[in-house]
């Protein structure tokens, strides 16, 4: 007989291995399952033993089935009555793909009304369905015109093994095939054969551990399943049933007296009571512990030398500063106090992953749900107390250059009085990144997109280093490191949020008061490389109308009215940045008519004919733009000689508006703008923080003769 045992992807080998060493045989992976042979004991010890499969398919027929007529004779044609009698329920589990058929549903209803119709013709009677609890499921599997009928013999799915409270669970809990799968691939038989210990620090409802118990105790994950969809199974075998039971029954009872520790724990008490109680049900209380207990508190399982961290952290679909210091705190917890361990953590999204700084040594693509998921596996090295460790020499070469920058910059900084400054700016092409730190307490980097030559596992790697290696360098918390990875931006992508935490931090310029914020938009709210543009215009404001047009969060025009301007108006699109700008005026103290506030699209607020006139205008549009807000898009190569010229309409005789532009391949069209001193002033605003980058940005210098 064959048999087809499906399967998570990419769990595919490992259940191949699994079978082979059952000693089932004819095993062949195929896609998302694997097929093997043998006698009906072979299916049942599949059945009983298989921590992977998802069901135990055996097939009993095979047809073509080009359409639905086809579908209904071929299943018409099945002697059902070999296989389950009059009396049981029956429901139809179906399928389909590349088929004539497209509808699962309705290629399952034919293949019942079949069944009936066999019943009715020979019986006179038929079957009843039961679709939530039936005798016998049969499965149907239509593929590319083929249909494959088999009798699931497993029933309910193999991952309900019996510990589980139906209904009670904790938030986004593993499948148990999966949570064995993830065990697998992170070596834990071989650790827990050699005496290793397993500890989950953020343990939910207790999956992996169970399973963790279940597998190094050697006890069959169906060894408390009361039902199966063989039982009702006309050609079932009890006999050979109960000895695979009996002969599991004796492998669990030697097993459980040699198994090594395993611990979880978790932060939330309502989780530890869920998973204490799918311990207690799995028959594990004696053996495997779970208590309350905070990430930044795991310790090694009854201070184990060797071992395994398995962990499951939440994933989240957008950055939060709960989830960055979660991540944060259990790579550091890792490094600190788990060395000679393996670890292995589940991750969503590499930023949350680079947050743990770990080494990654195997990289493991799943899916949870529908969610992609991936492994990663490491080895935790061992370090003296007090020890700084750097895992690879690429992230030693990162930490020598950040040392130097930081050792040059901070004397420039500090007898400039700087407090917000660039340290690093991708000095080595590997490293990709910038590094920017905020009054010596607060680092922000944003990683490069890489090129499409560089590897992506090597690109992790890398990130992963620097998030390790920055707070020792600079002397911060790593709490206090902010990561967002900077991509070209399109269209409305620059206004949107990166995440959604809202906190401001507090950081000076001189006399000036700025809010930044380090995680919920691409950009701080700082353009650290305008820092002589803002002072220039804090000299030259002084009893002066100014206009700040594309004005962001206002940082200009906080310069100017600390100049001494008489007014200052900044306009702006974003509502958001507009409210940011009147916070950042007011934090400085300035309030009242003189500083005003619109919010308008700039394109249509030049457009507009206006009477009034300033004597020094800061133009600084984004590259490209195309906001729901906005009627029109805007693409700063295209637009400029428009945006200065109605921009510089609106000078005051012996004004001066300055134009800027961070578009890197930005050219001029000087012949097009006739009437204009211009002056390229670009070298003068650039701050020695970004000399190494002086295509940060352009600044032109305009006045009317």
């Amino acid at each position: 007989m064959r048999f087809f045992a499906p399967v998570a992807r990419n769990l595919e080998s490992v259940l191949g291995d699994e079978l082979r060493a059952l000693r089932i045989g004819g095993v062949r992976p195929a896609t998302a399952g694997v097929s093997f042979e043998g006698t009906i004991e072979a299916g049942y010890r599949a059945c009983l033993w298989s921590r992977f499969a998802s069901r135990i398919l055996m097939p009993i027929a095979r047809y073509d089935a080009p359409d639905e007529d086809a579908l209904y004779a071929g299943a018409l044609a099945v002697p059902w009555g070999e296989h389950f009698a009059l009396t049981s329920t029956f429901a139809i589990d179906a399928s389909v793909r590349d088929s004539a058929i497209t509808h699962s549903g309705y290629a399952g209803l034919k293949v019942k009304d079949a069944i009936a119709d066999h019943f009715r013709e020979i019986y006179g009677e038929r079957p009843s369905v039961d679709t939530s609890a039936p005798d016998i499921l049969v499965n149907l599997a239509l593929r590319r015109g083929v249909a494959t009928l088999s009798i699931d013999l497993s029933g309910d799915p193999l991952h309900r093994r019996g510990y589980r409270r139906p209904g009670v669970q904790g938030a986004a809990p593993l499948k148990e095939t999966l949570a064995a799968g993830v065990l697998a691939l992170a070596g834990w038989p071989k650790i827990a054969a050699e005496g290793g210990a397993l500890l989950d620090p953020m343990c939910g409802s207790g999956t992996l551990i169970v399973e963790a118990a279940l597998m190094a105790g050697d006890i069959a994950p169906g060894l408390r399943r009361t039902r199966w969809g063989f039982s009702a199974w006309l050609q079932h075998d009890a006999d050979a049933w109960d000895a695979l039971l009996d002969e599991a029954m004796e492998r669990a009872e030697a097993g459980i007296e040699k198994l090594p520790p395993i611990e979880g724990s978790d932060t939330d008490a309502g989780a530890v009571e869920i998973a204490r109680g799918c311990v207690a049900r799995a028959g594990l209380a004696e053996h495997v512990s779970v208590d309350v207990r905070d990430v930044s508190e795991a310790t090694p399982t009854r201070s184990a030398e060797r071992g395994l961290l398995v962990a499951n952290p939440p994933y989240g679909e957008r950055l939060t500063g709960d989830l960055e210091a979660l991540y944060t705190t259990l790579g550091e917890r890792e490094r600190r106090v788990f060395g000679g361990w393996r670890s292995a953590v589940l991750v969503s999204d590499r930023a949350l992953e680079a947050r743990m700084g770990m080494h990654v040594d195997e990289r493991h693509e799943l899916m949870n749900g529908r969610i992609p998921i991936e492994l990663i596996v490491a080895e935790i090295p061992r370090r003296a107390e007090g020890a700084v460790v750097v895992e690879d020499e690429g992230a030693e070469m990162f930490a020598n250059r950040l040392r130097k920058r930081m050792k040059h910059l901070g004397k420039w900084a500090r007898r400039e009085g700087v407090t917000c400054y660039r340290v690093y700016d991708a000095d080595l092409p590997e490293y990709a990144v910038a590094v920017d730190l905020y009054e010596g307490r607060w680092v922000h980097i944003s990683e490069y997109a890489p090129p499409n030559t560089v590897d992506a596992d090597a690109a992790r790697q890398r990130l992963a280093g620097v998030m390790r290696v920055t707070p020792e360098v600079l002397g911060v918390r790593p709490e206090d490191v902010f990561l967002k990875v900077r991509q070209r931006q399109r269209g409305t992508e620059q206004y949107e949020r990166a995440g959604s935490r809202g906190q401001q931090h507090e950081v000076h310029e001189g006399a000036a008061t700025y809010l930044v914020n380090f995680t919920d938009y691409l950009d701080t709210g700082l353009f650290l490389d305008h820092r002589p543009m803002r002072k220039r215009i804090m000299d030259e404001a002084g009893d002066k109308l100014v206009l700040n047009l594309f004005a962001y969060t206002g940082a200009v025009s906080v310069a100017a009215a600390l100049g001494g301007a008489r007014q200052v108006l900044t306009v702006d699109l974003s509502n958001t940045y507009m409210e940011w700008a009147r916070a950042n005026m007011e934090r400085n103290g300035f309030l009242g008519a003189r500083y005003e506030f619109e919010q308008a699209d700039c394109l249509q607020w030049l457009r507009k004919k206006r009477e009034r006139r300033f004597d020094l205008i800061f133009l600084d549009p984004p590259s490209f733009s195309n906001s729901k807000r906005m009627s029109e898009s805007l693409d700063v190569q295209r637009d400029h000689v428009y945006l200065i010229t109605r921009a510089a309409a609106l000078l005051a005789p012996g004004g001066t508006l300055y134009f800027s532009t961070n578009l890197r391949t930005f050219s001029l069209d000087e012949q097009n703008l006739p009437d204009m001193d211009i002056t390229d002033i670009s070298a003068q605003t650039i701050p020695p923080d970004f000399e190494r980058n002086p295509r940060i940005h352009k600044v032109f210098k305009i006045t009317m003769p």
